[in-house]
């Protein structure tokens, strides 16, 4: 038996009786999971509806299976089916490296009313990082079209003037030094475009690039504190004449100890030290130079 949905941005969607649920935000229902292994991915859930789930994915496994084979965070989705006859599917996608909320769809209906919203830029993320050095300035926007490195590289990025448009808001959280005395900053980041890489690219454009980021930046690939870049809030406005889903992801470990150098502190964080949705209003402009 199925039962109409509330009606949904953009379009109606039905969901089964099993799944039929108020809406339940657990980002802070027990921190004490945040870092489970994969062998309880329902330990990871930051929300679940009767539409989408919002999971809490772990860096360093990729969302789905590529070309080489290897576990993806993909294999893990069939225990996160909560009594629908089929698995949740990928939304969106982050990369391996990436922690963060991570939104599914749990039918097809619900993934056709996500990728339009996903397409449109309706759906705003806000994402932390820890970077090498720091901008000069407080806040700003970063301008630069991104293209192909080349055509061995995969699906490596640079700044190119006749790429995509990219665009990425910025704001310096906090500042403070490594284990080595290096400085380092902590930015919150909101892609207002959503270009491969595109947060790595335009933070190492602008001179600071992500701690631990073995491609656009100075860290190694097997071995540092890992790539400093977690997705931390998403917010989905699915259901129409409702309040959009806000989901928010706790810290990683391997990310607790430059985030705390830099000011944030664990179980204290308030409106200032999570962002929310950035302006630009007099702020720096970073772009790349016309091209006649």
């Amino acid at each position: 038996m199925f039962l109409s949905a509330p009606e949904l941005a953009p379009a109606a969607l039905t969901f089964d009786t099993v799944s039929a649920m108020p809406p339940e935000d657990l980002t802070q229902k027990d921190p004490t999971k945040k870092d489970l292994p994969l062998d309880d991915p329902a330990g990871r859930l930051l929300h679940r509806d009767a539409l989408m789930l919002v999971i809490d994915k772990p860096a360093g496994i990729a969302v789905h299976r590529g070309p080489g084979g290897g576990k993806s965070l993909e294999d893990y989705f069939d225990s996160l089916r909560f009594g629908l006859p089929r698995a949740p599917a990928l939304a969106h996608r982050l990369d391996r490296d990436t922690a963060g909320c991570l939104v599914l769809g749990r039918h097809r209906k619900a993934l056709e009313a996500l990728g339009l919203l996903f397409k449109q830029g309706k759906i705003s993320k806000t994402y932390w990082a820890v970077v090498e050095g720091g901008p000069e300035a407080e806040e700003g926007l970063i301008d630069m079209p991104l293209g192909r490195l080349d055509a061995t590289r995969g699906w490596w990025m640079k700044v190119d003037p006749f790429g995509q448009k990219a665009q990425t808001r910025w704001r310096v959280m906090g500042r403070g030094h490594d284990g080595e005395g290096r400085p380092v900053a902590w930015l919150a980041l909101e892609p207002l475009t959503g270009r491969t890489h595109q947060l790595r690219v335009h933070c190492e454009a602008i001179g600071c690039s992500i701690v631990g980021d073995p491609i656009y930046g100075s860290g190694a690939r097997d071995a540092g504190p890992g790539l400093q870049l977690l997705a931390r809030e998403i917010v989905v406005p699915l259901l129409k004449n409702k309040e959009p889903v806000r989901a928010r992801a706790p810290a990683p470990a391997h990310m607790t100890a430059l985030l705390a150098a830099c000011g944030w502190a664990d179980g204290a964080e308030n409106a200032a030290h999570w962002g929310g949705r950035l302006q630009t209003e007099s702020v720096s402009v970073i772009s790349t130079p016309s091209v006649l």
